[in-house]
């Protein structure tokens, strides 16, 4: 049995690293614990400070700071609430700014279920009413936007405007979407004229993931940061090592792979939804015209932006661009001054 768990992982390995001129396996990227904790995070952004609820079964993490109207910033796969961290200063200016550890993410709890994204955004909305807030704006990246939609979709009183980053609330496309590379197109960089999202059918398998990943998740994060960003150099070895420390664990691995073990479920939930009816603003990166595509029958209010030097992870690749589409969109009567 340890011999043919050791030929999968090193025919993993292979599948993962050795195609596209990519040379050498990734150095694991080690900090000690009390570097990459979230307390120790929190002290690098000044004005932040690490809390904790229970909201529908579950033990949320989130990170709070600023004044001013309420903005949540969710976050996706395989990051934490870190990945918001070059924008959360600038936007906490003239907001409160809440950036969260989803359900299975972080130091949040990891349960067996709920991870439907429908369920996702009741987790939020239980946690938006332990604040005392009426209504958000929400800020979601990859799995995150996801969330922020099926919230809009749900609680639309509850919503004030939505901010959806490099993907679409999925539907019934993507199971036409290639799992494996156009021939001669293979690169270990994306060509979005020949995307194909193979880690969406690997993370449907159940158990396999956490036998190939558990205490090696830096070795999939390292080929998908390299894939889906256009300059690596944007995640240092710090951002590296809180990433693969979070999914580490077999757990983690588990819970990361219930969101897109979901999909099916989302899929059928988002057929329900009527269109979104407040202020949506979509930013795209390669996902531009999936964002285009999926909003023109989901939304009646929105508005789609491209940054055309970024890759997937928009708020590390170009958090000022970012920020700039951010504070024009989320700034109104009730954020004066929000502009300086």
């Amino acid at each position: 049995m340890q011999m043919l768990k050791k030929l999968v992982l090193i025919a993993a390995g292979a599948a993962l690293f050795s195609s596209g001129g990519v040379s050498a396996t990734p150095v694991r990227p080690d900090l000690p614990a009390d570097q990459i904790s979230d307390a120790a995070l929190v002290k690098k952004l000044p004005g932040f400070s690490n809390r904790e609820a229970l909201v529908n079964g579950v033990h949320l993490h989130y990170v709070i700071g600023g004044e001013g109207p309420p903005v949540l910033l969710l976050p996706g796969w395989p990051q934490t609430w870190w990945a918001w961290h070059k924008i959360m200063p600038q936007l906490a200016k003239h907001h409160t700014v809440i950036a969260v550890d989803i359900r299975g993410m972080g130091s949040s709890d990891k349960p067996a279920g709920g991870y439907e994204k429908k369920n996702l955004a009741k987790d939020l909305h239980e946690l938006v009413i332990e604040l005392g807030y009426p209504k958000v704006d929400l800020v979601g990246h990859d799995i995150g936007s996801m969330i922020a939609y099926s919230y809009a979709a749900n609680f639309p009183q509850a919503t004030n405007k939505l901010v959806l980053l490099d993907v679409a609330p999925p539907d019934a496309s993507l199971a036409t979407w290639p799992m494996l590379p156009a021939a001669g197109t293979f690169s270990d960089k994306l060509d979005e004229k020949h995307a194909y999202v193979w880690w969406f059918a690997f993370h449907q398998v159940k158990g396999l993931p956490e036998d190939l990943l558990e205490g090696r998740a830096y070795l999939q994060q390292a080929w998908m940061f390299r894939y889906l960003m256009q300059d690596e150099s944007k995640l240092d070895n710090l951002d590296r090592a809180v990433y693969a420390a979070a999914y580490d664990s077999r757990d983690a691995i588990r819970a990361g792979d219930a969101w897109y073990q979901a999909f099916p479920q989302d899929i059928l939930d988002n057929e329900t939804y009527a269109p979104l009816t407040m202020p949506v603003l979509a930013i795209g990166g390669p996902g531009y015209e999936w964002l285009k595509a999926t909003l023109a029958s989901k939304s009646r209010n929105h508005r789609v932006v491209k940054i055309a030097d970024s890759g997937h992870y928009i708020p590390e690749e170009q958090p000022q661009k970012l920020l700039h589409y951010l504070t024009d969109f989320l700034c109104d009567s009730s954020t004066p001054n929000c502009s300086d």
